[in-house]
């Protein structure tokens, strides 16, 4: 039987920490048969400023906690040059369960690229988070998060330093400013030798994000 999608299992609160407790209880795509533990968004209620990353990876699917491994290392860091305090930021994930394939000896979990139909499915926890926080910004880190809020054609490459729109579907009041970004991780996987030049990069873009802090919230 093909699972319902997160939307039953969301609560009618903007209460944070109601969320993350219904969120452990979520069967809306069959993610949680294999991962240790629902991994929810972290950071404060009053949040100006959203981070969406993709999916927790080994590190965070064993700590509950998102961002914690060697992406989420290279994200403190790039914040810091990019001078963002990371404490008021709220950080989340498209996807809240980790998607891997354990090796052969069951000792490695090694990460795959969730789904459209598993992105879709847990979309409902996202948009909830995005309803309790309310940012002014919200950084969309890579193509999985972009393309679960900007449609599945879009193009981070084509689109970065640009402040975007979320999509009206008459639903969903919020709407942030909008940029998108690379996931840290992607530079971690990329050349050795280009580093540098997409850390610098993903700096950047930190950066603009942050300078458009200072308006008031907006609502549609």
């Amino acid at each position: 039987m093909r699972a319902p999608g997160a939307a039953e299992f969301v609560p009618d609160t903007h209460d944070l920490a109601s969320l993350a407790d219904a969120a452990r209880g979520c069967r809306g795509c069959d993610l949680y048969r294999d991962a240790d533990q629902t991994v929810f968004g972290q950071g404060p209620p009053t949040a100006r400023m959203m981070l969406v990353g993709e999916q927790p990876g080994d590190k965070e699917d064993r700590a509950g906690e998102p961002f914690v491994g060697p992406a989420g290392r290279l994200l403190d860091k790039a914040l810091d040059a990019a001078h963002v305090e990371r404490t008021p930021v709220y950080v989340t994930n498209a996807v809240k369960h980790f998607k891997f394939k354990a090796t052969d000896t069951g000792q490695r979990r090694i990460h795959q690229t969730p789904g459209r139909t598993e992105v879709v499915a847990c979309r409902p926890w996202l948009f909830a988070e995005l309803e309790a926080v309310e940012p002014e910004v919200l950084v969309l880190m890579g193509a999985t998060a972009a393309k679960s809020l900007l449609g599945n054609d879009f193009r981070v490459t084509a689109h970065r330093q640009e402040v975007l729109r979320l999509p009206e579907d008459g639903e969903h009041p919020i709407d942030p400013q909008t940029v998108v970004t690379v996931h840290p991780s992607s530079i971690l996987r990329g050349p050795r030798e280009r580093r540098d030049e997409a850390f610098d990069a993903l700096v950047a873009d930190l950066r603009f994000a942050a300078t458009l802090l200072g308006g008031t919230r907006t609502r549609r």
